[in-house]
């Protein structure tokens, strides 16, 4: 039983050690996304950007929410990604953010 308690402990103090830094940012396009085909363009690309976890779009508020581990990339490395594919991107006010997680739920 002992033996069981140690692993455990050394098990989930490694997994806290491993734990990646994920973040998260929303930003705006312009030209503005308005159809599917400015989101698979965008989806399809930018996830081949390094760091980049997940993508989800909105075409009704038109942003871009974008998920990327803060240890490999950060939020102007993200736009710079969006530049590659003639997008120009603006960070969505950290707040607003925060909104529309909370609408989700």
């Amino acid at each position: 039983m002992r033996k069981v308690l140690v692993l455990s402990a050394m098990m989930l103090t490694t997994v806290v050690t491993l734990a990646k830094d994920i973040k998260t940012v929303v930003v705006t396009t312009n030209p503005e996304m308005h159809c599917e085909n400015c989101e698979k363009k965008i989806k399809g690309n930018l996830r081949f950007e390094k760091g980049v976890k997940s993508i989800k779009t909105d075409l009704k508020t038109k942003t871009v929410t974008i998920e990327y581990d803060a240890d490999k990339t950060n939020v102007s490395n993200i736009i710079k990604g969006f530049k590659k594919i003639k997008y120009e991107a603006t960070e969505v006010k950290k707040e607003a953010a925060k909104e529309q997680k909370t609408e989700k739920k």
